[in-house]
């Protein structure tokens, strides 16, 4: 009887498409992407695991918002659920090319497809009312201030790092091509789907319709990986492990914790809202499905000893 292969599903974080500082050019984002596929490529490769990889969209979906309004005397701007749709497209794209670099390298055999990937949201969500979530590049408080006077938009800080604008953020409750990814790992090929926290969808009757929103693609890989029954969540953000007291003289890093000691560090505001909170709230919530689930919180330069166990952040139940 064939082993039981480990079913993995792993988050980029936004720096592993854009940096800080970056314009987004089609050549900086190729050349990000291709620095954490070649991480990930060992673990992709690997005969033993199955692979599924989601990805984030906020810099590329901010920069098609500034696109729409810069152009809109001469196109028409697309709604905030079609951006998020085209970011699939393309980060999908340098997805496939830079992995597949790595695949025809080694002569592999196996393939990598991007799914489109629709996420059902509640219409009534409360998020509607209260946007959250940053998209976008980062400005200063004076610059934030005057494109808010002018275009209405809502700003927030991002974890120190400057300010950012926010959107609606509604909680993900289904994802619609599960059975589709499913057949696709099933068959033994490398899935790239819920980019970007996946295209936001809501029922309208007995139709679903997109709306106006972007989901964390942490807590909408929390709820694929539930689906797919996955072993292992691992969440590639831009340091190398979670920390405690985060930029204070006392700051600590945790380099294992239980459930109990994640939501522990939840109440007493160790994590930043826009930052590492809903990254540890997605793993208390995949860890939720089955007792032998594991989470691994580090970044791409370090996934390697990581997944060996030597570095990183691991979250158990």
């Amino acid at each position: 009887m064939p082993m039981k292969k480990k079913r993995i599903i792993i988050a980029l974080g936004g720096n592993a498409i854009q940096q800080k500082g970056e314009k987004g050019t089609h050549e900086e984002s190729l050349a990000n992407v291709r620095a954490t596929m070649k991480a990930i490529a060992p673990i992709a490769l690997n005969n033993s695991y199955e692979v599924i990889v989601t990805h984030g969209n906020g810099p590329q979906v901010g920069n098609m918002l500034i696109q729409n309004a810069a152009g809109k005397s001469s196109v028409p701007e697309m709604p905030l659920f079609l951006c998020d749709a085209m970011s699939q497209g393309e980060i999908g794209y340098w997805m496939e090319q830079s992995l597949g670099d790595f695949f025809d390298a080694k002569k592999s055999k196996k393939h990598i497809v991007t799914v489109l990937s629709q996420v059902v949201v509640k219409k009534n969500d409360p998020a509607f009312k209260k946007p959250s979530k940053p998209v976008g590049t980062f400005y200063t408080k004076e610059e934030a201030e005057k494109i808010q006077a002018e275009s209405g938009f809502t700003f927030k800080e991002d974890a120190g790092r400057g300010f950012r604008r926010v959107v609606p953020s509604p909680e993900p409750v289904d994802f619609v091509e599960t059975d589709v990814v499913r057949d696709l790992i099933k068959c033994g090929h490398i899935v790239i789907a819920g980019g970007g926290g996946g295209i936001p969808v809501a029922w309208n009757g007995k139709k679903l319709e997109g709306v106006d929103a972007v989901i964390d693609k942490d807590k909408t890989t929390a709820v694929l990986g539930d689906l797919l029954k996955a072993d292992l969540f691992i969440i590639l953000t831009a340091i190398p492990d979670v920390r405690i007291n985060f930029g204070k003289p006392e700051e600590k890093v945790v380099r294992s914790m239980r459930v109990a000691e994640a939501k522990k560090y939840i109440k007493e505001g160790h994590f930043a809202e826009g930052s590492m909170k809903p990254k540890i709230e997605a793993a208390i919530a995949f860890l939720k499905g089955g007792m032998k689930r594991q989470v691994l919180i580090t970044d791409a330069e370090s996934l390697s000893k990581a997944f060996a166990g030597n570095a990183g952040t691991w979250i158990i139940n």
